[in-house]
């Protein structure tokens, strides 16, 4: 009896044993690195809004995006090479992008404003 595994939105079919690597085929994994270079990419041009943002709330949303970008690509590695512990990784770090966002806002509205 097979079970089945799903790995960050892809699903794996596994005899009785894990969801590696030795299960992905060489063009799969390769896909994946590949997806996340590109989202390692427009990291890199989401950084320019941060740089370059005319407000603070452009600068924070441009912060916010390039974590969550991080916790894509942790998630894309973790599946390419079957390293369970970077999705702990990517778990961690999205709940500090989630504080940090928060956190951020609160110190940048005025006293009394609204978001």
């Amino acid at each position: 009896m097979s079970a089945l595994t799903v790995t960050s939105g892809i699903v794996l079919a596994a005899a009785g044993g894990s969801s590696g690597p030795a299960n992905l085929t060489p063009f799969l994994t390769d896909v994946l690195l590949g997806t996340a270079a590109a989202f390692v990419t427009l990291a890199i041009v989401v950084l320019y809004r941060v740089i370059k943002g005319p407000t603070m709330q452009d600068r924070v949303i441009a912060v916010n995006v390039i974590g969550s970008n991080t916790v894509v690509i942790l998630a894309f590695l973790a599946a390419a090479f079957g390293e369970p512990g970077f999705l702990d990784v990517a778990l961690v770090y999205a709940l500090l992008n989630f504080l940090m966002s928060i956190a951020i806002s609160k110190f940048t509205v005025e006293r009394g404003g609204v978001i």
